[in-house]
């Protein structure tokens, strides 16, 4: 049997790291929400953006959401998705065995970085996915203004 000198901070590091993990994981989940009042929202779509053909493409799903439960709008140069899931009363709460499915509202916020006219978005829901499309704003170009002497 061997002697092992007694370290008092030997399991430091290890809680050090533990309480360094809880805190990351606090500040990731808040630092995924857009605005204060989304922490209340039931549930978040996730999304894919990408630009395709000088178009900006946003899919989001939104399985079980009927068309007339979702809304796009744009105010102040941010894109909004809000709608709602709601939940299918065929079954009597009591009588779930599991249920993982999420219903509720959900919203999502997104930052133009140019101005787009709103009348040139559109939007379609289909198989559970909402896809929003907007025309690529053009970028300004530098110009050279000659400006006379005298």
């Amino acid at each position: 049997m061997s002697i092992v000198r007694w370290d008092p901070f030997r399991n430091m590091s290890a809680l050090q790291e533990r309480i360094n993990k809880v805190f990351e994981e606090s500040i990731n989940r808040s630092g995924d929400m857009e605005d204060d009042h989304i922490s209340m929202c039931a549930w978040k779509p996730v999304v894919d953006i990408f630009e395709k053909d000088k178009i900006i493409v946003i899919r989001a799903e939104i399985p079980g959401v009927k068309k007339e439960d979702v809304s796009v709008e744009v105010k102040d140069n941010i894109l909004t998705l809000k709608g709602e899931r709601k939940p299918d009363n065929i079954v009597d709460e009591k009588e779930y065995y599991r249920r993982e499915r999420i219903f509720g509202k959900f919203h999502r916020a997104f930052t133009m970085q140019d101005f787009v006219e709103p009348e040139s978005i559109s939007a379609k829901i289909a198989d559970g996915v909402l896809e929003v499309t907007l025309p690529r704003p053009e970028e300004e170009k530098p110009r050279q203004v000659k400006v006379k002497i005298d």
